[in-house]
């Protein structure tokens, strides 16, 4: 009996974990729930989601420290995840006024196609529209990372997809991140502007990309 009594509070305990087995990043998830539980961003906030791209901008709030910015980045994540399952978790709850989005980027890296993250893309639109129809969405294009040159046609066709689908789109908008990093001189993916991996972006990267975001952030 002392055992089954044991047994069943180790269960209790451990239940979220086994409830979520094999769901993707669990533990990221749950970090930024247990935050909200501490302190629950206020509504109507601007909401940056996304792969470790999102994730790896550390002074994202400091830069815009006069706005209300919450940050939810995953690393590693794709876009169909995000779709499939994060939203419910780092997107709907905060109810915010705009929500810039960073993800694609590695589903294309694990082979889906540019079409596909497009579709990816419009699936999570038809979602925002019906949860947050008040909000404005920002997609960031995918951008050209240099340890994934062989990419660069899938990525471009992912870009130009999005983009002309949120041409008529009122609450949609498309912002080119990625030519502010190209090298002025070759138009390939300035290397002085990322980590050694030649993937994420370096302090110098992510002023090009404050730069380019800051007239739709504010």
């Amino acid at each position: 009996m002392k055992f089954k009594i044991i047994l069943l509070l180790v269960l209790a305990v451990t239940g979220v974990a086994h409830a979520q087995t094999g769901f993707p990043f669990d533990n990221e998830i749950r970090d930024f729930k247990a935050q909200d539980s501490i302190s629950m961003p206020a509504k109507n906030g601007i909401l940056f989601i996304g792969s470790s791209s999102i994730r790896k901008w550390t002074d994202l709030e400091s830069r815009f420290s006069d706005l209300p910015i919450i940050r939810r980045g995953v690393g590693g994540c794709t876009l169909e995840q995000l779709t499939e399952y994060f939203t419910p978790y780092i997107l709907f709850p905060y109810k915010p006024r705009k929500v810039f989005i960073y993800a694609g980027e590695n589903d294309i890296a694990e082979g889906k196609s540019g079409v596909f993250v497009a579709q990816e893309f419009i699936k999570l639109w038809g979602m925002l529209q019906k949860k947050l129809p008040k909000a404005d969405i920002y997609f960031m294009s995918v951008k050209p990372s240099p340890s994934r040159a062989k990419y660069f046609d899938q990525v471009n066709a992912a870009n130009r997809l999005i983009r002309i689908y949120l041409l008529s789109r009122t609450k949609g908008h498309f912002i080119d991140v990625s030519t502010p990093i190209l090298h002025p001189a070759t138009k390939q993916p300035n290397p002085a502007l990322f980590e050694s991996d030649m993937l994420h972006l370096n302090k110098a990267g992510y002023d090009k990309w404050q730069a380019a975001l800051t007239p739709w952030v504010k």
